[in-house]
């Protein structure tokens, strides 16, 4: 097994355990940790690839982004408030020192991150969304 293998393998598996922490701790976000690890798994194993893309976890967070149908209301709305919150902390702290330039480029990549989610990711409803519920509440 060569290292950019074993690099992506440890990769995936941190983001997987971080990810999944997100789930009951709401300053960190699942779905980005889990779109690392299915990126790391998809390099480096097929075996870990189809595993990770069987879990309740992945088919619950990601499934229906990764087919390009879109995210629940609710999961965009974890997402960007997470991600409002911990730059938020970044930008106060950077502005107490006066370190603007950073501030601007923080508030840029905020913008563009808003404007992404909310204009182009499509948001499912919840009875759209039921039949990967039913999957995953079978373990298919």
């Amino acid at each position: 097994m060569g290292i950019k293998k074993i690099v992506f393998i440890v990769l995936g598996c941190i983001c997987l355990a971080l990810g999944t922490v997100g789930v009951v701790l709401p300053i960190l976000p699942t779905t980005p940790f889990y779109l690392v690890t299915a990126c790391c798994f998809a390099r480096s194993s097929d075996h870990l690839n189809s595993w990770f893309k069987g879990t309740k976890l992945y088919k619950k967070h990601l499934d229906s982004f990764v087919k390009k149908e879109g995210m629940l209301a609710s999961t965009k709305a974890c997402i960007l408030t997470t991600v409002t919150i911990l730059m938020g902390i970044g930008f106060f702290f950077m502005s107490r020192k006066g370190i603007w330039i950073p501030c601007i480029i923080l508030a840029v990549v905020w913008i563009a991150h808003m404007i992404y989610f909310l204009f182009f990711v499509k948001t499912i409803q919840q009875k759209d969304y039921s039949h990967v519920e039913r999957t995953v509440k079978r373990g298919k």
